[in-house]
């Protein structure tokens, strides 16, 4: 900050000298200019006039001297009288505007600064966080948490790095520290409400009032909205998920073609449930489901499993980080493109083995039994979204019937 003042300090002074330098050093121009260039020409002619005398004889050469000499003095006399006259009655007005400027211009700049400018910008800047490499950057991570634990920044980085570890409880214990301390930015308690799901397994009751308070504070957030669309789709509310998530989808960049195509297919999903429950045919909440009907589907459970390993293309290897996030998911090979089961791990898992089933159903009525096939869908997430991002990877498998085992899903695209 010291340095940037003494910079600024020294532009103005040159800026302040190469606008007062010239002023002070100008004269004004008066009537006395236009007066001693008279006087100047009346002594010209008197002097010609003597000269003339001299030539015809009317005046001697002593004579002619002394009347040339007498014209010299009086003008000499004169202008110095006219110029004592105006320095002692009227000041030099270049001279005030040079001191007026060397005053307010200092005064104007520093005032246009605050006033326009980011004085923040000035105070210290600490290096960002970054997410922990190692379970030694954790250790040192979670030390400066314990240290200070008013710390926003390090504890947002603590906690998304334990929601990147599948720490959920830990994490979402964070983030109802971190609501209370930054209580007005709604990807903190969109955050939250994501890490309380995962620990809970469901966004009802809790996450939901979170996705609200989210959505007060910002009725556009995004990540939200998204949210808002599937804890409505969990508890029925198929109504409140279109409303969500054609919101979220008018709010996409025209070229975000791929989560348009997702979140379009899932407006179509909600639509289309919202529609059977109309006619007495949608599918019932979770906690309207008889016990006969629980016993029942219990017993199919399992029949669905698509089982396999996950690879990383040696190729796209140098393009990614260890502990970069893999999400192994399937979703309907025609159909709603939302996954209907999903696993998490890193790329320092890579290769793994991976099992997917009704079991990790993102929400009851959109199961993998469901559907008569299936694609399996690898990508490794740069930011760690479960929507795809340009510069993620990706592969993906054939067409599956359910109950498929063994297969590799090679992960050797670039999402662009």
């Amino acid at each position: 900050m010291t340095i940037f003042w003494l910079i600024c300090a020294a532009l103005l002074i040159v800026a302040i000298l190469f606008v007062v330098v010239p002023l002070w050093r100008g004269t004004s121009v008066s009537n006395s200019v236009e007066r001693d260039a008279a006087n100047l020409e009346i002594l010209r002619d008197q002097i010609a006039e003597m000269d003339a005398d001299l030539k015809n004889g009317l005046l001697t050469p002593e004579l002619h001297e002394q009347g040339k000499h007498e014209l010299q003095v009086r003008l000499l006399e004169e202008v110095g009288d006219s110029g004592r006259t105006e320095a002692a009655g009227k000041p030099n007005p270049f001279k005030i505007t040079a001191v007026v400027l060397a005053l307010l211009l200092p005064l104007a700049s520093v005032g246009l600064y605050l006033q326009l400018g980011n004085p923040d910008a000035l105070q210290p800047v600490h290096g960002a966080i970054a997410m922990p490499r190692s379970q030694d950057d954790l250790a040192a991570l979670e030390a400066r948490v314990a240290q200070n634990p008013d710390d926003p920044e390090a504890l947002v980085v603590l906690a998304r790095s334990y929601v990147e570890l599948e720490r959920y409880a830990d994490g979402s214990r964070l983030y109802e520290s971190l609501v209370k301390i930054i209580s007005d930015e709604p990807i903190l308690w969109a955050d939250y409400a994501d890490a309380l799901a995962m620990t809970q397994g469901s966004l009802r009751g809790r996450p939901t009032s979170l996705l609200e308070r989210a959505l007060e504070l910002n009725p556009n957030h995004e990540k939200s909205l998204a949210l808002s669309g599937t804890a409505a789709m969990e508890r029925g509310d198929y109504q409140a998920a279109v409303r969500h998530w054609e919101k979220l989808l008018k709010l996409l960049p025209p070229d975000d073609t791929q989560n348009a195509g997702m979140i379009a297919d899932a407006v179509a999903q909600a639509r289309h449930m919202l529609a059977q429950s109309k006619g007495g045919k949608g599918v019932p909440a979770p906690d309207q489901i008889n016990e006969p009907a629980a016993r029942a589907q219990a017993s199919t459970s399992g029949k669905e499993r698509i089982t396999g390993t996950v690879t990383l293309s040696a190729p796209l290897k140098s393009l990614v980080d260890p502990n970069d996030t893999v999400f192994v998911l399937a979703r309907a090979a025609q159909g709603p493109k939302m996954p209907l089961a999903i696993v998490r791990k890193q790329v320092k898992d890579l290769p793994f083995s991976f099992s997917l089933d009704d079991s990790m159903a993102m929400q009851p009525e959109m199961k993998m039994s469901n559907f008569d096939q299936l694609v399996v869908v690898a990508r490794v997430s740069k930011s760690g979204n479960a929507m795809p991002q340009p510069g993620d990877l990706m592969g993906m498998s054939k067409p599956l019937a359910l109950g498929t085992k063994g297969i590799k899903v090679d992960i050797d695209q670039l999402v662009r």
